[in-house]
């Protein structure tokens, strides 16, 4: 048997294409360009799970076969480095996160490059590196420095939106701003003082600071995103988060919303993810109207998809974050209703979306004014309204929406029907249906009642159509150390930017990386965090970016990551554009993806790159999951006694018995020889532990579950010795064993640290090899599903590989292939193999892909092939999934240079076209024979052929048939 031997053979090629330069990627206008990216990676201290390399190995053979097929391949890697673990863990050590950090990459680049993937790694990128988080800032920069102009549908210039306010103030312009946005004239612009000018270019600028109610963690010290608030707890350590108002700064995403939305056409990705990013955008047309406070000059804006509605409102419904609703309690509800709000505010937003079933309130005690038919309704404070989405304000009509009508019942207020229809089953919304008991619209359907309506409320100056979108502007600050500086100094309590020749603006070092006793950001802590101007000195900004920032526009970065001047060069970004597929988790939906589409619009606004959509291709990989292993621990339950004292002091045993045991013990069924052999055992270990009990008795046998290390499990056979040194107190255990073994229980679980599940990738390439685990994890099932990770089968892809390796060798270990030409079979079995690539490849179906090369490798193993005319092509063929061994035995062929750098074999239709056929056939119904003939015979022919054959002149014994039936390369039927 010809030796295979991968870890030699692995390490060779790997330092092979490091030297040679493989993988490198330079723009190259005479080759089509093909750009494949993975959602890069936080360096977690953990290291890879066999998890993590999924859509990489993934990306990674779509990479080398488009190389393959000419195309000049651009497939970087780089790390998501700022990020809060390694700010706890300075936090818990003092250890600066950087070293945390540059410490993690090198074991992540090491097990990365174990993998053997084609990445370029001389274009790595990472986000905490002051090189990268320059163009970070320089971006931001750009932001501040821009406002969106409706006329013009893109972000122009804050300097041209200044040179209007100058001519002609800002009643001609149509630009996304703040709602409070005062109206002046070129006089008024004139007349503000320099501090009211800057007030009014931040309602403008697309990343302003303003006051926003945000969840705020005092034991973290910073603010989180709703993802990370659950159940008004941090997700991250379990602390109490409270929603509170604070100077934030944000990005004006919503200005984009309509790009966002009509983006999501020319992208190929799945629906479900584009739905997601359609209901997080959630785009309403509708109409504002405003409620006036009954005996008070206050008003309260709705906004309502269903003015046609109006008349069925029985009340409003505030957020409990609302200011108004803090003013308008009156005393006789005060005690309730503030108490309620103080509850209900600090919720987090998701929780009180998702939670439909608990109906919460506060009667405020005071009333608004119906505009249309001057009633006066309730004005309630609510948790199901959010203050982030409309106004913070609902208008409630019970009967046509099912929370009004659910808290309307709870809390005995008034539904009125105004849509004619059944009301058998509670509210129902009735769109499209005739409008009834109300007024001037009574009579109308709701596009009619809807237009009419909004005309009433523009004639009267009480509302107006409006769009709305659900998505808020995304904020941009943390109050962590670990991130990127913003650019900033503040004069007079208002922002200003550095100068862009001072970039990047450097963390500081810090003391601790704690918030200050005053608690203000860590970076409070920085000596001499100013900057300097000719007209003094001025505080720099203390919040940092939020995580997203750096991994907005890592994609450009990766076509010019040495770029000092620039954030990139636009001859390459021109040439190597929207990334051409793109392979991460499906988590990251409405966070990243959403984000890194609002970036590359705003930076096409700008001119620096030329596509306005990133990723033109994304597959989400689904989960590997864990499978988890399972020893059951005898339950030691007896009563004994020492000296005469029922008391004394024992060592209890650690017996373990094997998983056909457990069951039985479960159910019942232990036989009475089984419960002799465990009662046997555990008196053994009991007195060996315990020779001062004078007396003991086994009342009951139980076992209890106990997760154990997968990594000392093989084929859910437990590793004795390796247990027994796993842990310090399993040092002494004892077993009840199956045949001499020790059977593990398993189950499929989430991959994780705590249920001992994790498998490294390092211990599968030790064991077997980096293309072992390359096309196991592409073998386990299609890209996008969940799948269990289970090493039981891991066996036979590593067989698999031997058996390639065997093709090319003689039984002796000597390398042997012939020149001869290859037979029809030999061509057949690459051919279909070939075939069957080029398809998968198209729909990104990598398991058949594998399932097709070992059926190819079968066949040519029984053939005995060792043909130069099969064996090349195929080496190349499987290159992609196994590039170690392709690359071994393309260079045992002759060839001096890599196999990446020759082309994917041409498919060849005419060696599939069968020239014969086997028939089967019948007499009398029954299949008698089997005849293999050419598809060129005639029907006479093939009838002469089958009259002729042995097998057929025995059954007919003689007799001519009375009937033949013949289908041409189908069946031959004869009736006797």
């Amino acid at each position: 048997m010809a030796e295979y031997s991968f870890r030699e053979i692995e390490k060779k090629w790997q330092a092979y294409w490091e030297n040679q330069g493989t993988f490198l990627a330079e723009v190259n206008p005479e080759k089509p360009k093909f750009y494949t990216l993975d959602m890069f990676p936080y360096p977690s201290g953990a290291g890879l799970h066999v998890g993590h390399p999924l859509g990489y190995i993934a990306s990674d053979i779509v990479a080398r076969f488009k190389k393959l097929k000419g195309f000049n391949v651009l497939h970087p890697m780089g790390y998501d480095s700022f990020g809060l673990p390694a700010e706890q863990y300075a936090i818990q050590t003092g250890q600066h996160p950087a070293i945390t950090t540059e410490e993690n990459i090198t074991r992540y680049t090491e097990q990365l490059k174990n993998i053997g993937f084609a990445f370029d790694w001389t274009k790595e990128v990472r986000t905490s590196d002051p090189s990268y988080y320059k163009w970070t800032q320089w971006i931001f920069m750009q932001l501040f420095n821009s406002y969106y102009d409706q006329e013009a549908d893109k972000a122009l210039s804050i300097d041209s939106l200044i040179s209007r306010f100058e001519k002609e103030g800002n009643s001609g312009v149509k630009a996304v701003c703040d709602e409070d946005t005062q109206a002046f004239n070129a006089t008024g612009w004139k007349a503000f003082t320099e501090k009211e000018k800057q007030e009014i270019l931040l309602k403008y600028r697309l990343t302003f600071l303003a006051e926003t109610s945000v969840n705020w963690c005092a034991a973290l010290g910073t603010v989180l995103s709703n993802d990370e608030v659950k159940d008004g707890f941090s997700e991250r350590g379990g602390h109490p988060v409270e929603r509170k108002k604070m100077m934030q700064w944000s990005m004006r995403i919503t200005a984009y919303a309509d790009r966002l939305l009509q983006g999501l056409e020319k992208v190929d990705w799945s629906e479900p993810i584009k739905e997601m990013q359609r209901n997080w955008i959630g785009k309403s047309i509708g109409a504002e109207v405003v409620f006036e406070v009954k005996g008070s000059d206050k008003t309260i804006k709705v906004f309502t998809t269903r003015v046609d509605t109006i008349y069925g409102v029985t009340y409003l419904a505030l957020a409990p974050e609302s200011e108004l609703a803090a003013e308008l309690i009156t005393e006789d509800q005060r005690a309730k209703a503030e108490a309620y709000i103080e509850v209900a505010k600090n919720r987090s937003e998701r929780e009180r979306m998702s939670d439909v079933k608990t109906i919460s309130g506060a009667f405020t005690g005071a009333y608004a004014i119906n505009p249309f038919n001057g009633e006066e309704i309730q004005i309630w404070v609510a948790d199901y309204v959010l203050a982030g989405y409309g106004t913070g304000a609902v208008m409630a009509v019970p009967a046509h929406d099912e929370r009004d009508y659910n808290f309307a019942k709870h809390f005995n207020l008034e539904i009125r029907q105004v849509i004619d229809g059944s009301m058998e089953n509670g509210s129902f919304p009735g769109k499209g249906g005739l409008i009834i008991n109300s007024g001037m619209i009574s009579g109308m359907y709701m596009k009619e009642a809807m237009l009419k309506a909004i005309e009433f409320l523009e004639e009267k100056g009480i509302g107006k159509g409006k769009i709305q979108y659900r998505m808020r502007d995304a904020i941009f600050t943390r109050q962590r150390y670990w991130g990127e500086p913003l650019p900033v100094y503040f004069k007079d309590g208002l922002p200003y930017l550095i100068d862009e020749k001072e970039l990047p603006l450097i963390l500081p070092e810090v003391d601790k990386y704690l918030p200050t006793e005053d608690g203000e950001p860590p970076l409070g802590r920085a000596k001499d965090w100013t900057y300097k101007t000719s007209e003094g000195e001025f505080p720099l900004e203390k919040s940092t970016m939020p995580g997203w920032a750096g991994s907005s526009w890592y994609f450009f970065r990766y076509m010019d990551p040495k770029n000092d001047a620039e954030f990139a060069a636009k001859d390459k970004t021109d040439y190597w554009g929207a990334v051409d597929l793109y392979i991460g988790g499906s988590e990251h939906a409405t966070g990243h993806l959403l984000y890194s589409r609002f970036w590359t619009k705003f930076l096409f606004d700008l001119g620096v790159v030329s596509i306005d959509e990133p990723f033109q291709k994304m597959i989400n990989q689904g989960m590997i999951q864990g499978r988890s292993n399972f020893v059951y621990r005898l339950k030691p339950f007896y009563i004994g006694g020492g000296s005469g004292k029922t008391d004394a002091i024992t060592i209890l045993p650690m017996i373990f018995v094997s998983k056909n045991y457990h069951e039985k013990i479960e159910n019942g069924s232990l036989s009475l020889d089984e419960k002799e052999i465990i009662e046997s055992k555990f008196k053994t270990v009991f007195e060996k532990l315990n020779p001062h009990i004078d007396y003991w008795e086994l009342q009951k046998i139980e076992t209890s579950e106990m997760h154990v290390d997968v990594n000392i499990v093989h084929n859910d056979q437990l590793n004795l010795d390796k247990f027994k040194t796993w842990r310090p107190d399993l040092a002494n255990a004892e077993f009840v064993l199956e045949d001499g073994k020790y059977h593990c229980g398993a189950e499929v679980e989430k991959m994780s640290k705590s249920k001992y599940n994790v498998v490294n990738p390092d211990d599968i390439i030790e064991r077997y090899g980096a293309d072992t685990l390359r096309l196991y994890e592409m073998f386990l099932g299609p890209l996008e599903q969940f799948k269990p990770w289970n090493t039981n089968g891991i066996d036979g892809v590593f067989k698999f590989l031997r058996k390639l390796w065997n093709l090319y060798h003689t039984p002796a270990g000597d390398f042997a292939v012939s020149d001869t030409e290859p037979s029809k079979e030999e061509f057949k079995g690459l051919h279909k193999a070939i075939k069957k690539m080029e398809e998968d490849m198209t729909h990104f179906s990598f398991n058949t892909s594998v399932s097709s090369f070992m059926i190819c490798v079968n066949e040519l193993s029984s053939l005995k092939c060792n043909k130069r005319g099969i064996l090349e092509p195929l080496a190349v063929l499987v290159s992609p999934y196994a590039p170690h061994i392709a690359e071994e035995l393309w260079s045992l062929l002759g060839h001096s240079e890599s196999i990446t750098k020759t082309g994917f074999p041409e498919f060849k239709e005419e060696y599939l076209v069968e020239s014969n056929f086997e028939y089967p056939v019948m007499i009398n119904g029954k299949m008698r024979a089997k005849l293999n003939l050419s598809l060129s015979l005639s029907v006479p022919e093939i009838e002469k052929a089958a009259l002729e054959d042995s097998h057929v002149q025995k059954w007919l014994e003689g007799k001519a048939p009375k009937k033949v039936i013949i289908v041409p390369g189908k069946i031959v039927n004869l009736v006797v």
